[in-house]
């Protein structure tokens, strides 16, 4: 067993467990504290000090943010402060806790541990992970290989941000039954199939859980299959991240 931390950061939550990283499984009870209000980059990485002292792992850490992240750098704040935008996260989280560590977008992250170990394990060709939450998170993959930060969430469906039409935060607030939301997502799974052909979708995000409820009423010609790892997924690709940059760096 080799063990991991994976960080998660979500709007009203930051999720983290140890992680497994040879069989994809959290070894430790998944342990939170709420995002901080104002969620500037000094009170989260606060939060994240708190939450690595209490596993103490002592190796690398995996952080799992809603953010386009280039090269440990975050370029977009979705969800969390503005004051996120250009600043070099993974430098200074690094010096925080004293060892490595891997930053990047949460929608990739959850991809990774798809594609690794759940519903995407053994797939090749296209395939494309969306998350539905608070909006529309994606990560695409060819052959197993990450195209990271992609934000098909913002693809734009009848004048609006696709993820202000079809996410499952959209979906409760305008009371949308389940073949009314269906009808949007299938929409917005037709324009992302016109666009990139993939083999295969997974959805994931808030609404996986109810995956049973929707499923029998989406339609595509890719497969379209339900993420395995729901909620624990961006901190276990977070984690295996992590794994991977200390192998190769």
């Amino acid at each position: 067993m080799r063990s991991v931390l994976g960080i998660d950061v979500g709007g009203s939550s930051i999720k983290a467990a140890v992680v497994d990283v040879v069989s994809g499984q959290a070894v430790t009870p998944l342990a939170s504290v709420p995002t901080p209000q104002p969620s500037t980059p000094e009170r989260l990485l606060e939060a994240f000090a708190e939450l690595d002292a209490r596993f103490a792992t002592g190796g690398p850490v995996g952080l799992a943010l809603p953010s386009v992240v280039q090269h440990g750098v975050t370029r977009t704040a979705a969800n969390v402060d503005k004051a996120w935008i250009g600043f070099d996260c993974a430098t200074a989280l690094r010096e925080r806790l004293g060892r490595p560590v891997a930053v990047l977008n949460d929608a990739d992250a959850a991809g990774l541990a798809e594609l690794r170990w759940g519903a995407g394990r053994g797939t090749r060709g296209v395939v494309i992970v969306l998350t539905f939450g608070t909006g529309i998170g994606s990560a695409i993959f060819n052959d197993g290989v990450l195209l990271p930060n992609t934000e098909f969430g913002h693809l734009e469906m009848d004048g609006r941000d696709a993820e202000h039409r079809a996410s499952a935060r959209v979906r409760t607030v305008e009371g949308l039954d389940w073949p009314a939301w269906a009808d949007r997502v299938n929409a917005y799974l037709a324009r992302m199939h016109g666009l990139f052909w993939p083999d295969v979708f997974i959805l994931g995000g808030a609404v996986s859980e109810n995956f049973a409820h929707f499923a029998p009423l989406l339609q595509s010609p890719a497969d379209i299959r339900a993420a395995q790892f729901g909620g624990q997924a961006g901190l276990i690709g977070a984690a295996l991240a992590a794994a991977h940059e200390e192998d190769v760096g």
